[in-house]
Order: C-alpha cells, then sequence, then structure tokens
C-alpha cells in the first residue's frame, strides 16, 4: 500500500484547504468555508496553535486529512475533538479514513485523553456505518448551538 499517515505540516495548509472545501461543498454548505489561508496557517502552526492534524498521502498527493483540537469536559478530563476527517472523493474505498481514524485514536493513547468526541450529520450514511464499525455511540440528546462573533 502507497499510503502514508503522518503530521500535517505548514506546508500542506493549501491543500488542505482544498479538501476542507470539497468537504463543505459534499455537506451543501460551499458558501460556509470563510477562513483564510493565512489565519488557518496561524491556527496550526502560530506561536499557539490550536488545531493539530494528520495528512493521508497516497504516492505523494494528500488525498485525506483529520484534525482535532482538545476539548476539555468537567466530567472526562481531556479528549480528542475530531474536527474533520476527510478524504477526497475519487480516494474512498482505499481505507484512508480507516488509517487516519486508526492514527487518531493511537494519539489520544499517547496524549492519555480519556476519549474522542465529534459530530456527524445526521444524513451522512456512509460516515455513520464507519464510526459505527468503531461501536461508537450517537446522541440524540444534546443539541448543537453556536453563534457567529464578528
Amino acid at each position: 500500500m502507497s499510503i502514508q499517515i503522518r503530521k500535517a505540516v505548514k506546508e500542506d495548509c493549501a491543500r488542505l484547504l482544498e479538501l476542507i472545501k470539497e468537504l463543505a461543498t459534499f455537506e451543501k454548505a460551499p458558501d460556509e468555508v470563510t477562513v483564510t489561508l493565512d489565519h488557518f496557517i496561524e491556527s496550526g502552526f502560530g506561536e499557539k496553535p490550536v488545531w493539530y492534524g494528520f495528512v493521508a498521502e497516497d504516492e505523494g498527493v494528500i488525498e485525506g486529512f483529520s484534525n482535532y483540537y482538545i476539548r476539555y469536559s468537567t466530567w472526562k478530563g481531556q479528549r480528542l475533538y475530531l474536527e474533520d476527517l476527510i478524504v477526497t472523493e475519487q480516494a474512498r474505498g482505499k481505507g484512508i479514513g480507516k488509517l487516519l481514524f486508526d492514527r487518531l485514536i493511537e494519539e489520544a493513547k499517547e496524549k492519555k485523553f480519556n476519549g474522542i468526541v465529534w459530530q456527524v450529520l445526521d444524513w451522512n450514511e456512509p460516515a455513520i456505518n464507519f464510526y459505527k464499525k468503531y461501536n461508537a455511540k450517537f446522541d440524540d440528546e444534546w443539541v448543537n448551538c453556536s453563534i457567529e462573533i464578528g
């Protein structure tokens, strides 16, 4: 297998933003990606990074990406919050998602986090079925909330 999983580096960011935009289109929200490349780079590789990530390369081309940040739960302690797990449409079915998710589990164990949490759209059956293979718990009790600032 030619797929390699490695930590994301600053030089990957332009390609990663392309994958993020592809994901937004898949999720029927192509105009919702408003982060700039400079802000994305600064947030991941500046003085105080707030996100961390892994890339999946297939013959030197980034075809998948996962990024996370540390979430603190007053009930559970530190947890890895998976923000995105993205595999390009043309690379799906090669096991890239599994390799990235397995690497995230390894990362959580290495950093002694108490778990991994994330969100998935209720209509994204392929993703839901993927997560079911990991015995993920799905919570239909909590409602997502957000506000925009600025």
